[in-house]
């Protein structure tokens, strides 16, 4: 029984382990505040503390929502929104924006407005209405390493993506692929079809202007963000560098040492199950009521390798 509880707490372990590996939606991308502070106290600090609890409530729910926060006091209106990355699920954008409110709570402290960027979701807040404004503003740019000599076909691949994310009747949320080459893109959800087509042109004009021959870029203006990587072609590695290359190494690395850990576990659990076999004519274990079975270690191994992706 000790045996299996060994095995049992490896198990889990790494399984723990690596969902945090593989969840990034909390990343740090940038953030903002505005330099005009409110004091503590007042009605605006308790329609922002309002403004906070309808987002982190309504995130659980649905992945956009803007709401305006003036119950304390009409003079001391707050406005804000939140807007979770388009591909994730309802339980994974609400934690995303709570922690980005909870981020977003200590990095802006006393400031009258502020935004926060993470890889997942965006929380935005100030006391000046931006809803449905549109917004070009670049406030955070990121361009990857170069490709060294000019390279047609790759260039040629990052024009097709960004001419993808671009093009109109997209919908809010965009992902697009040419060869070596793949793209993400998304709008605010408070700005019209035409509004978002505007924003993630510009967003893509950014990135061929200011990104050159770099194997990787991402822009994130005001109501908008568009980023592109390589995912392995040409040997300049895979995905963006700001999202996965740190961390693919270290997970593999981690990964291995996890899988040798159960490894252990499972070599233990196996002679603990020969033993109590060749016990159980000699007043032993009973095989009837051995923990372990053969079925339930291979349904435990297949899963251990079906949640590691290397």
């Amino acid at each position: 029984m000790r045996t299996s509880s060994i095995f049992l707490f490896l198990f889990l372990l790494s399984c723990t382990l690596l969902r945090s590996l593989a969840d990034d939606t909390t990343s740090f991308v940038y953030a903002g505040c505005s330099q005009l502070k409110y004091v503590a106290g007042t009605p605006y600090q308790y329609n922002i503390n309002s403004l906070f609890a309808s987002l982190a409530n309504s995130a659980g729910f649905t992945p956009f929502a803007n709401f305006t926060s003036s119950l304390a006091s009409p003079a001391a209106t707050v406005y804000g929104l939140y807007q979770c990355r388009g591909d994730l699920t309802i339980p994974d954008c609400e934690s995303c924006v709570k922690s980005c409110i909870t981020q977003l709570s200590s990095l802006c402290s006393s400031s009258c407005g502020g935004a926060l960027q993470l890889q997942g979701c965006f929380v935005r807040f100030g006391n000046e209405s931006f809803l449905g404004q549109q917004d070009k503003t670049v406030l955070y740019r990121k361009c990857g390493p170069g490709a060294g000599n000019y390279d047609g076909d790759l260039m040629g691949m990052r024009d097709s993506v960004l001419a993808a994310l671009a093009a109109s009747a997209g919908g809010p949320f965009r992902v697009g692929r040419a060869g070596y080459m793949e793209g993400m893109a998304q709008c605010v959800g408070d700005l019209g079809a035409r509004e978002c087509d505007d924003c993630l042109a510009e967003a893509s004009n950014q990135l061929r202007s200011s990104c050159g021959l770099a194997v990787s870029g991402e822009v994130y203006l005001g109501k908008c963000y568009a980023k592109y990587y390589s995912h392995g072609g040409y040997g300049y590695g895979s995905h963006s560098d700001h999202d996965h290359s740190n961390s693919d190494e270290s997970s593999k690395t981690l990964a291995i040492i996890i899988g040798l850990m159960a490894a252990v576990a499972l070599i233990i659990v196996f002679l603990s199950f020969l033993r109590r076999e060749a016990g159980g004519d000699k007043g032993g274990f009973p095989k009837s009521n051995s923990p372990v079975t053969c079925s339930s270690l291979c349904l435990l191994c297949r899963s251990a390798l079906t949640s590691i992706h290397i």
